[in-house]
């Protein structure tokens, strides 16, 4: 663990994460059939540190440094990727290999947020009004996928989970980094009864898209112009 006063940075906290909840996936996959309790272990492990702060058999700077990383939104976002992979990747082998896996999976998401907002979990209902929310961007636009607009008094608006300026990283555990507009689309088309959305909040890269677009689109008009 870091030392003592050092600030939690994306390498460490994400050493630490990776061993705290895998060790927590492999118990509970001992048990074949129980469903995953993250955030109730890590209530208790909470619950515990205090105790033991209380006896005072180990030294309460160490107890309480290990709380915070245990209460911190970045632990709880951990928490809610992992689930959200181990819960819609389909990863074949033994319960470790399974559970080794979902852990790497997570941490490549949260490495490759360095910089930026960590990866979140959104899950919205799916109806017949749609989902809320309009994207834009893809591969062929040499862009990554974003949430461009929250339709107002839509089912995303309502929810609140979800924001512009929201880079989409995958529907339903697909991956859409990379891919075209059309695939992302497609995903959130197929979605029935409800969608999760792994999202990172980066509003300056989709201002930078936009301006893009918005030059393209007048130098476009100026050839037209020219051409009439």
């Amino acid at each position: 663990m870091a030392q003592i006063g050092e600030p939690l940075t994306l390498s460490r906290g994400m050493w630490f994460c990776e061993g705290f909840i895998t060790k927590r996936i492999k118990l509970k996959m001992a048990q074949i059939g129980e469903p995953l309790t993250l955030s109730r272990d890590i209530k208790r492990s909470i619950e515990l540190l205090e105790k033991l702060q209380k006896n005072g058999e180990v030294p309460a700077t160490k107890l309480a440094a290990l709380q915070k990383v245990l209460q911190s939104d970045f632990l709880n976002a951990v928490r809610e990727v992992y689930e959200h992979v181990y819960e819609t990747v389909d990863i074949q082998g033994s319960q470790d290999v399974r559970a080794s896996a979902t852990a790497k999976a997570t941490v490549a998401a949260f490495a490759a947020s360095e910089g930026h907002a960590h990866p979140r979990v959104v899950e919205l209902p799916k109806t017949e009004e749609g989902l809320g929310f309009n994207v834009m961007g893809g591969k062929e636009q040499n862009s990554p996928i974003y949430i461009s607009r929250i339709i107002p008094g839509g089912v995303a608006d309502r929810h609140g989970g979800l924001k512009r300026g929201d880079q989409l990283l995958s529907v339903n555990g697909v991956s859409v980094e990379g891919e075209n507009h059309e695939k992302a689309v497609e995903l959130l088309k197929q979605a029935h009864g409800s969608v999760k959305l792994v999202v990172r909040y980066t509003p300056k890269v989709l201002e930078e898209m936009e301006m893009r677009f918005d030059k393209q689109r007048q130098r476009a008009r100026r050839r037209q112009q020219q051409y009439n």
